[in-house]
């Protein structure tokens, strides 16, 4: 049995790391169910119990049902998902029902940590209007919802005006990492302070800005392989989020079990950054400062509103690439494999009606971002 509390100091019985689900292994156009069994075997056996799925998160319910729910006894772990009303929904009734549909795709009974999804900007706009804020305090008092909380991506000041309209909010996970931690667009530092002023506990999204962390450039990762050479490049931006006080858990997006092994690797005896570890990652963080990258961690939020379905993380993945690795044949592949063989349209049908702006958790200027991949690439080929 995995008992466990949360406080604003963090959480007892819950360990550092916990399992992102979005980015889960794939077997052709479907999740590996199977490659997801032995994933969340390793965790389990190694002690951590925290899982992060969501409703938006496409298959990704249906395969934690299969891969840890229908295997484990109900109280060993804890299960998270959430509600995005800003995605699809036209009534209150569409908004509430993604709770029904968790629940009957995850098999769970109950989540142990249920969140309102990407609060910030227009988005806010649906929790208020639908009472969402009232709902989700109704369901905890049913007992299908163990703790209440949201995720959220947008302004320090936003975040601050949310946690004083709502404290009852028990927690609220937060983009941050140490690529991120004084970003003027993400303001990872900023934001976790008014969490804390607010004394809410954070679990933390994105540690390894979707991967970018994992495999930086260059100059950042020699920085880090001569401060510890026997030591994963990806290992210091989970170590680095981890050692943050008030901190519930660190979500990983594991997409195999080489990623699942390495995080385990120094997470099972994982103990808070000395002050040298700290100034390694601040020369990191200077080295990293220097390139100028698209901010993108491939949410897709943008994809999920674009009317034309264009290829716009995929297309920025290749920029990123290019610009890291100064390859562009390597990218133009990389641009291919990621828009055209994933049946998104070019950033040549791009109509500029700015949907993707509004939605994009990164405050990208994404119109701006595809005329210059355009430029880069050349214009796509027509059939």
């Amino acid at each position: 049995m995995a008992s466990y509390s949360i406080g604003e100091d963090g959480a007892h019985g819950i360990k550092k790391l916990g399992f992102g689900l979005m980015r889960l292994p794939k077997a052709g156009e479907a999740i590996d169910v199977e490659q997801t069994k032995q994933m969340v075997d390793l965790f389990m056996d190694a002690g951590f119990t925290y899982f992060d799925t969501a409703w938006a998160y496409a298959g990704s319910e249906d395969a934690i049902r299969e891969a840890l729910v229908e295997r484990y006894p109900r109280e060993s772990f804890q299960l998270a998902t959430k509600a995005a009303p800003w995605i699809g929904c036209e009534s209150r009734e569409d908004a509430v029902a993604q709770l029904e549909t968790s629940l009957k795709q995850t098999g769970a009974g109950y989540f142990d940590f249920y969140l309102l999804h990407n609060l910030g900007e227009f988005r806010t706009h649906f929790f208020d209007q639908w009472g969402m804020w009232d709902w989700i305090a109704e369901k905890k008092a049913e007992g299908v919802i163990r703790h209440a909380g949201f995720s959220f991506h947008s302004t320090p000041e936003e975040l601050d005006e949310l946690l004083s309209a709502h404290p009852e909010m028990e927690f609220v996970q937060l983009q941050i990492n140490y690529a991120d931690w004084d970003n003027p667009a993400v303001q990872s530092r900023r934001c976790y302070e008014v969490a804390r002023k607010h004394h809410k506990p954070v679990i933390i999204m994105e540690p390894v800005k979707g991967g970018m962390l994992a495999n930086p450039p260059e100059q950042v990762a020699n920085v880090l392989k001569a401060a510890e050479p026997n030591s994963s490049v990806a290992s210091w931006a989970i170590r680095f989020a981890a050692s943050l006080p008030g901190v519930i858990t660190v979500l990983s997006g594991m997409s195999d079990v080489a990623q699942v092994q390495d995080n385990l690797s120094y997470m099972r005896t994982f103990e808070t950054l000395t002050d040298a570890q700290h100034a390694t990652i601040e020369r990191a963080q200077h080295e990293l400062a220097k390139i100028p990258l698209i901010p993108c961690t491939r949410c897709n939020y943008c994809a999920k509103v674009c009317p034309n379905e264009i290829g716009i993380s995929g297309t920025f993945t290749a920029m990123n690439m290019h610009t890291l690795y100064g390859d562009l044949e390597t990218a133009k592949k990389e641009r291919t494999w990621q828009v055209d063989r994933h049946g998104k349209r070019p950033a040549d049908d791009c109509i500029k009606c700015g949907r993707c702006e509004q939605a994009c958790p990164q405050h990208i200027k994404i119109r701006d971002e595809l005329a210059r991949s355009i430029e880069l690439f050349g214009p796509a080929e027509k059939a």
